[in-house]
């Protein structure tokens, strides 16, 4: 990613990186376990109204479960699809001042932290080589997710933070 119409006279990059896509893409797999749940009661409830739709010859028991199978089908799939198009527009970057996360669907956007005001770090592994980093600065709360090698972010963030970074293993 070209950082530099986002830069600021003067600045120098520290660090740049983006997430690891199948840990971004996968991320909320509970919730895609719970939709394939939905799906499947949503779709046999659509079969049964289908079926009493005939006999009864009234339209409206076939349509009533469509919205479940669309949630089904969002929560199952839907879900999984759209972060892995929102994993091509998500960046991260790390200057001599600045902590900038570049993201956004379907309207891109930069949101930006300056490192005076982080309070708190955190570094959560997610596997070997992956962690999500947890920052606070004053209320905002932000997530780097599924940084590969989080141990580089972390040691250029750390000495900005007021003493009370941690890793949590």
């Amino acid at each position: 990613m070209d950082w530099s119409d986002i830069l600021i006279d003067g600045e120098q990059l520290v660090w740049q990186g983006r997430p690891a896509p199948r840990c971004f893409t996968f991320r909320r797999w509970p919730r895609a376990l719970f939709g394939g749940v939905v799906l499947a009661l949503a779709l046999w409830w659509q079969v049964a109204g289908s079926e009493l739709a005939q006999q009864q010859a009234q339209w409206f028991w076939s349509v009533i479960p469509l919205p479940f199978v669309l949630l089904g089908l969002y929560l199952s799939i839907g879900q999984l699809l759209m972060a892995r198009w929102e994993w091509e527009r998500v960046f991260f970057a790390i200057t001599d001042s600045r902590v900038l996360i570049h993201c956004g669907i379907p309207k891109r956007k930069v949101i930006e932290v300056p490192l005076s005001e982080l309070s708190y770090l955190r570094v959560q592994p997610v596997g070997e080589l992956l962690g999500h980093l947890y920052l606070e600065a004053g209320t905002r709360k932000l997530t780097l997710c599924c940084v590969e090698y989080p141990q580089k972010p972390f040691a250029v963030l750390q000495p900005h933070v007021e003493g009370s970074a941690t890793t949590v293993s």
